[in-house]
Protein backbone atom coordinates (compact mmCIF):
# COMPACT_ATOMS: atom_id res chain seq x y z
CA UNK A 1 0.00 0.00 0.00
CA UNK A 2 1.48 3.46 -1.17
CA UNK A 3 2.03 6.27 1.85
CA UNK A 4 -0.66 8.71 -0.41
CA UNK A 5 -3.15 5.38 -0.80
CA UNK A 6 -2.76 5.07 2.98
CA UNK A 7 -3.23 8.16 3.97
CA UNK A 8 -6.31 8.82 1.75
CA UNK A 9 -7.85 5.67 3.57
CA UNK A 10 -6.98 6.96 6.96
CA UNK A 11 -8.70 10.16 6.14
CA UNK A 12 -11.90 8.66 4.63
CA UNK A 13 -11.96 6.03 7.57
CA UNK A 14 -11.72 9.13 10.34
CA UNK A 15 -14.21 11.03 8.61
CA UNK A 16 -16.98 8.01 8.52
CA UNK A 17 -16.62 7.24 11.72
CA UNK A 18 -17.07 10.61 13.32
CA UNK A 19 -19.47 11.99 10.67
CA UNK A 20 -21.95 9.29 11.02
CA UNK A 21 -24.35 11.28 13.36
CA UNK A 22 -24.13 14.77 11.96
CA UNK A 23 -24.93 17.62 14.71
CA UNK A 24 -27.04 20.37 14.38
CA UNK A 25 -26.14 22.93 16.63
CA UNK A 26 -26.11 26.63 15.83
CA UNK A 27 -22.86 27.53 17.70
CA UNK A 28 -20.55 29.94 16.04
CA UNK A 29 -20.90 32.99 14.38
CA UNK A 30 -17.49 34.61 13.06
CA UNK A 31 -14.31 33.30 13.23
CA UNK A 32 -10.57 33.82 11.61
CA UNK A 33 -8.02 31.05 11.06
CA UNK A 34 -4.44 32.77 10.08
CA UNK A 35 -0.43 32.10 10.38
CA UNK A 36 2.11 34.20 10.67
CA UNK A 37 4.26 33.85 8.02
CA UNK A 38 7.33 35.42 10.25
CA UNK A 39 7.12 33.29 13.33
CA UNK A 40 4.95 30.62 11.62
CA UNK A 41 2.23 30.48 14.79
CA UNK A 42 -1.18 29.34 13.79
CA UNK A 43 -4.37 30.49 15.50
CA UNK A 44 -7.98 30.75 14.79
CA UNK A 45 -10.63 33.48 16.74
CA UNK A 46 -13.86 33.19 17.00
CA UNK A 47 -17.21 35.27 18.52
CA UNK A 48 -20.57 33.67 19.17
CA UNK A 49 -24.10 33.94 20.53
CA UNK A 50 -23.45 30.94 22.00
CA UNK A 51 -22.22 29.96 25.95
CA UNK A 52 -18.31 29.01 25.71
CA UNK A 53 -17.84 28.89 22.02
CA UNK A 54 -14.13 28.12 22.65
CA UNK A 55 -14.65 24.38 23.86
CA UNK A 56 -16.47 24.11 20.55
CA UNK A 57 -15.26 25.71 17.26
CA UNK A 58 -11.40 26.56 17.64
CA UNK A 59 -8.65 23.75 17.61
CA UNK A 60 -5.17 24.10 16.71
CA UNK A 61 -1.77 22.66 16.96
CA UNK A 62 1.87 23.80 16.81
CA UNK A 63 3.38 22.64 13.60
CA UNK A 64 0.55 21.41 12.04
CA UNK A 65 -2.01 23.67 11.57
CA UNK A 66 -5.60 25.47 12.82
CA UNK A 67 -9.17 24.87 12.20
CA UNK A 68 -12.90 26.44 12.77
CA UNK A 69 -15.38 24.44 12.82
CA UNK A 70 -18.89 26.15 12.81
CA UNK A 71 -22.75 26.84 11.87
CA UNK A 72 -24.65 23.82 12.73
CA UNK A 73 -21.60 22.44 14.31
CA UNK A 74 -19.71 18.68 14.02
CA UNK A 75 -17.04 19.42 16.52
CA UNK A 76 -15.07 16.46 15.14
CA UNK A 77 -13.83 18.18 11.78
CA UNK A 78 -11.27 19.87 13.93
CA UNK A 79 -9.68 16.73 15.61
CA UNK A 80 -10.38 14.62 11.84
CA UNK A 81 -8.63 17.78 10.51
CA UNK A 82 -5.42 18.25 12.25
CA UNK A 83 -5.33 14.52 12.15
CA UNK A 84 -5.06 14.90 8.29
CA UNK A 85 -2.36 17.81 8.12
CA UNK A 86 -0.38 15.92 10.76
CA UNK A 87 -0.35 12.91 8.17
CA UNK A 88 0.95 15.77 5.65
CA UNK A 89 -2.51 16.66 3.78
CA UNK A 90 -2.90 20.13 3.01
CA UNK A 91 -5.28 22.23 4.46
CA UNK A 92 -7.39 22.31 1.12
CA UNK A 93 -7.03 18.61 0.98
CA UNK A 94 -7.96 17.80 4.44
CA UNK A 95 -10.78 20.09 4.38
CA UNK A 96 -12.05 18.17 0.89
CA UNK A 97 -11.75 14.50 3.23
CA UNK A 98 -13.65 15.61 6.29
CA UNK A 99 -16.65 16.82 3.58
CA UNK A 100 -16.72 13.99 1.25
CA UNK A 101 -17.86 12.07 4.68
CA UNK A 102 -20.31 14.03 5.57
CA UNK A 103 -24.22 13.92 5.12
CA UNK A 104 -24.60 17.39 6.52
CA UNK A 105 -21.92 19.22 4.86
CA UNK A 106 -24.22 22.08 3.35
CA UNK A 107 -24.44 23.30 6.74
CA UNK A 108 -21.10 23.23 8.16
CA UNK A 109 -19.14 26.44 7.98
CA UNK A 110 -15.14 25.40 8.58
CA UNK A 111 -12.11 26.40 7.72
CA UNK A 112 -8.79 25.12 7.98
CA UNK A 113 -4.90 26.07 7.42
CA UNK A 114 -1.83 24.30 8.01
CA UNK A 115 1.42 25.04 9.04
CA UNK A 116 2.85 25.59 5.33
CA UNK A 117 -0.08 28.68 5.12
CA UNK A 118 -2.00 26.66 3.15
CA UNK A 119 -5.72 27.63 3.20
CA UNK A 120 -9.33 26.71 2.93
CA UNK A 121 -13.05 27.49 3.67
CA UNK A 122 -16.26 26.01 3.03
CA UNK A 123 -19.62 27.19 3.90
CA UNK A 124 -22.23 25.08 3.03
CA UNK A 125 -25.66 26.05 0.31
CA UNK A 126 -27.65 25.78 3.87
CA UNK A 127 -25.66 27.48 6.37
CA UNK A 128 -28.06 30.42 7.79
CA UNK A 129 -28.00 34.05 5.98
CA UNK A 130 -25.89 36.05 6.15
CA UNK A 131 -23.18 33.53 5.51
CA UNK A 132 -20.01 33.44 3.65
CA UNK A 133 -16.34 33.54 3.39
CA UNK A 134 -12.84 35.16 2.47
CA UNK A 135 -9.69 33.25 1.75
CA UNK A 136 -6.68 34.81 1.48
CA UNK A 137 -3.49 32.24 0.01
CA UNK A 138 -1.22 35.15 0.12
CA UNK A 139 -1.55 36.42 3.44
CA UNK A 140 -2.62 33.31 4.91
CA UNK A 141 -6.11 33.79 6.70
CA UNK A 142 -9.91 33.07 6.59
CA UNK A 143 -12.19 34.57 7.90
CA UNK A 144 -15.78 33.22 8.11
CA UNK A 145 -19.27 34.12 8.70
CA UNK A 146 -23.07 33.24 9.65
CA UNK A 147 -25.71 34.31 11.18
CA UNK A 148 -24.78 37.82 10.50
CA UNK A 149 -26.79 41.09 10.04
CA UNK A 150 -25.24 42.08 6.92
CA UNK A 151 -23.14 40.35 4.31
CA UNK A 152 -20.59 43.09 4.80
CA UNK A 153 -19.47 41.34 8.24
CA UNK A 154 -16.83 38.98 6.71
CA UNK A 155 -15.14 41.30 3.64
CA UNK A 156 -14.56 44.10 6.83
CA UNK A 157 -13.13 41.46 8.63
CA UNK A 158 -10.69 40.48 5.65
CA UNK A 159 -9.77 43.62 5.31
CA UNK A 160 -8.87 44.51 9.05
CA UNK A 161 -6.57 41.46 9.06
CA UNK A 162 -5.34 42.38 5.82
CA UNK A 163 -4.21 46.00 7.05
CA UNK A 164 -4.08 45.89 10.34
CA UNK A 165 -0.08 46.19 12.15
CA UNK A 166 1.51 43.70 14.47
CA UNK A 167 1.55 39.88 15.99
CA UNK A 168 -1.17 37.73 15.00
CA UNK A 169 -3.25 37.81 18.21
CA UNK A 170 -3.86 41.68 17.69
CA UNK A 171 -4.62 41.15 13.60
CA UNK A 172 -7.00 38.30 14.79
CA UNK A 173 -8.39 40.77 17.39
CA UNK A 174 -8.85 43.45 14.92
CA UNK A 175 -11.02 40.74 12.46
CA UNK A 176 -12.88 40.09 15.53
CA UNK A 177 -13.65 43.77 16.51
CA UNK A 178 -14.65 44.78 12.59
CA UNK A 179 -17.04 41.94 12.64
CA UNK A 180 -18.98 43.88 15.38
CA UNK A 181 -18.25 46.92 13.74
CA UNK A 182 -20.39 45.93 11.09
CA UNK A 183 -23.06 44.64 13.37
CA UNK A 184 -22.22 41.13 13.87
CA UNK A 185 -24.41 38.13 14.49
CA UNK A 186 -27.77 38.94 14.13
CA UNK A 187 -28.95 37.51 18.07
CA UNK A 188 -26.38 39.35 19.73
CA UNK A 189 -22.89 38.02 21.49
CA UNK A 190 -22.00 36.15 24.26
CA UNK A 191 -18.34 34.36 24.06
CA UNK A 192 -15.24 34.47 22.40
CA UNK A 193 -12.24 32.63 22.37
CA UNK A 194 -8.63 33.09 21.16
CA UNK A 195 -5.88 30.50 20.24
CA UNK A 196 -2.84 30.30 18.88
CA UNK A 197 -0.04 27.90 18.79
CA UNK A 198 4.04 28.00 17.80
CA UNK A 199 4.94 27.04 14.85
CA UNK A 200 7.13 24.71 15.55
CA UNK A 201 6.36 22.49 18.23
CA UNK A 202 9.14 21.88 21.44
CA UNK A 203 7.44 18.45 22.92
CA UNK A 204 5.76 20.62 25.28
CA UNK A 205 2.15 21.48 24.35
CA UNK A 206 1.67 23.68 27.33
CA UNK A 207 4.47 26.29 25.97
CA UNK A 208 3.46 26.07 22.47
CA UNK A 209 0.05 27.35 23.38
CA UNK A 210 1.09 31.17 23.15
CA UNK A 211 -2.47 32.50 23.74
CA UNK A 212 -5.40 29.82 25.07
CA UNK A 213 -8.06 31.87 26.38
CA UNK A 214 -11.77 31.72 26.63
CA UNK A 215 -14.77 33.88 27.41
CA UNK A 216 -17.70 31.84 28.43
CA UNK A 217 -20.21 34.44 29.15
CA UNK A 218 -19.77 38.13 28.76
CA UNK A 219 -21.95 41.23 27.69
CA UNK A 220 -18.82 42.45 25.46
CA UNK A 221 -17.12 38.91 24.77
CA UNK A 222 -14.54 40.53 22.34
CA UNK A 223 -14.02 43.61 24.40
CA UNK A 224 -13.18 41.26 27.36
CA UNK A 225 -11.05 38.83 24.99
CA UNK A 226 -9.02 41.84 24.19
CA UNK A 227 -8.33 42.91 27.47
CA UNK A 228 -7.11 39.15 28.76
CA UNK A 229 -4.80 39.01 25.64
CA UNK A 230 -3.12 41.99 27.19
CA UNK A 231 -2.92 40.50 30.39
CA UNK A 232 -1.58 37.60 28.57
CA UNK A 233 1.22 39.48 27.17
CA UNK A 234 1.88 40.56 31.00
CA UNK A 235 2.49 36.89 32.06
CA UNK A 236 3.78 36.20 28.98
CA UNK A 237 6.88 38.42 29.59
CA UNK A 238 6.87 37.95 32.98
CA UNK A 239 7.78 34.40 32.16
CA UNK A 240 10.49 35.49 29.95
CA UNK A 241 12.08 37.74 32.62
CA UNK A 242 12.61 34.25 34.57
CA UNK A 243 14.08 32.49 31.81
CA UNK A 244 16.80 35.55 31.40
CA UNK A 245 17.06 34.77 34.93
CA UNK A 246 17.87 31.32 35.00
CA UNK A 247 20.53 32.28 31.90
CA UNK A 248 22.26 35.08 34.15
CA UNK A 249 20.65 37.86 31.73
CA UNK A 250 19.45 40.07 34.45
CA UNK A 251 19.89 43.08 32.10
CA UNK A 252 17.48 41.17 29.61
CA UNK A 253 15.05 40.09 32.68
CA UNK A 254 14.77 44.16 33.98
CA UNK A 255 13.05 44.79 30.44
CA UNK A 256 11.02 41.77 30.60
CA UNK A 257 9.82 42.52 34.00
CA UNK A 258 9.23 46.08 33.42
CA UNK A 259 7.46 45.51 30.33
CA UNK A 260 4.97 42.95 31.89
CA UNK A 261 4.68 45.67 34.76
CA UNK A 262 3.69 48.14 32.09
CA UNK A 263 0.72 46.31 30.47
CA UNK A 264 -0.82 44.93 34.21
CA UNK A 265 0.09 48.01 36.51
CA UNK A 266 -2.65 47.04 38.08
CA UNK A 267 -1.42 43.13 39.25
CA UNK A 268 0.28 43.14 42.20
CA UNK A 269 1.52 39.71 42.06
CA UNK A 270 3.37 40.47 39.36
CA UNK A 271 5.96 43.06 40.71
CA UNK A 272 6.43 40.92 43.74
CA UNK A 273 7.46 37.67 41.82
CA UNK A 274 9.62 39.71 40.30
CA UNK A 275 10.85 41.11 43.35
CA UNK A 276 11.54 37.23 44.98
CA UNK A 277 13.02 36.22 41.68
CA UNK A 278 15.61 39.11 41.85
CA UNK A 279 16.29 37.79 45.60
CA UNK A 280 16.76 33.84 44.49
CA UNK A 281 19.52 35.87 41.71
CA UNK A 282 21.53 37.78 44.59
CA UNK A 283 20.06 40.89 43.54
CA UNK A 284 18.52 41.58 47.10
CA UNK A 285 19.41 44.93 47.09
CA UNK A 286 17.50 45.74 43.42
CA UNK A 287 14.26 43.67 44.99
CA UNK A 288 14.21 45.63 48.12
CA UNK A 289 12.08 48.82 46.08
CA UNK A 290 10.01 46.26 44.56
CA UNK A 291 8.81 44.93 47.79
CA UNK A 292 8.54 48.65 49.35
CA UNK A 293 6.31 49.02 46.30
CA UNK A 294 4.10 46.13 46.65
CA UNK A 295 3.71 46.05 50.68
CA UNK A 296 2.51 49.69 50.52
CA UNK A 297 -0.06 48.72 48.11
CA UNK A 298 -1.05 45.53 49.58
CA UNK A 299 0.18 44.29 52.71
CA UNK A 300 -1.02 41.18 52.66
CA UNK A 301 2.01 40.12 50.56
CA UNK A 302 4.11 40.77 53.62
CA UNK A 303 2.12 37.69 55.41
CA UNK A 304 3.56 35.60 52.20
CA UNK A 305 7.38 35.96 52.34
CA UNK A 306 8.41 33.74 55.73
CA UNK A 307 6.34 31.01 53.73
CA UNK A 308 8.72 31.23 50.68
CA UNK A 309 11.21 30.48 53.32
CA UNK A 310 9.67 26.92 53.93
CA UNK A 311 8.61 26.04 50.04
CA UNK A 312 13.01 27.14 49.50
CA UNK A 313 12.15 29.94 46.95
CA UNK A 314 13.03 32.66 49.01
CA UNK A 315 16.94 31.96 50.86
CA UNK A 316 16.98 30.78 54.28
CA UNK A 317 18.62 33.51 55.44
CA UNK A 318 17.47 35.34 58.89
CA UNK A 319 18.87 39.12 57.83
CA UNK A 320 17.74 38.89 54.08
CA UNK A 321 14.45 38.33 55.23
CA UNK A 322 14.22 41.09 57.45
CA UNK A 323 15.56 43.42 55.00
CA UNK A 324 12.50 42.55 52.75
CA UNK A 325 9.90 42.48 55.73
CA UNK A 326 11.49 46.34 56.52
CA UNK A 327 10.16 47.21 53.48
CA UNK A 328 6.30 47.23 54.64
CA UNK A 329 4.90 49.90 56.54
CA UNK A 330 5.16 50.99 60.08
CA UNK A 331 2.32 49.85 62.10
Amino acid sequence: MSRAFAIAFVGWSLAAAALAEPYHRPVSTYSVVARDPQTGELGVAVQSHWFSVGSVVPWAQSGVGAVATQSLVDPAYGPLGLKLMSLGRSAPDALASVLAGDAGRDVRQVAMIDAAGRVAAHTGSRCIAAAGHVVDAEVQFSVQANLMGKDTVWPAMARAFRETNGDLAERMLAALEAAEGEGGDIRGRQSAALLIVAGEPSGKPWIDRRFDLRVEDHPDPVGELKRLVKLQRAYLHMNAGDLAIEHGQFEQASKEYAAAQALAPHIVEIPFWTAVTLVGAGKVDESLPIFKDVFAREKVWMDLVPRLVTSKLLPDEPETIQKILEQGPTP
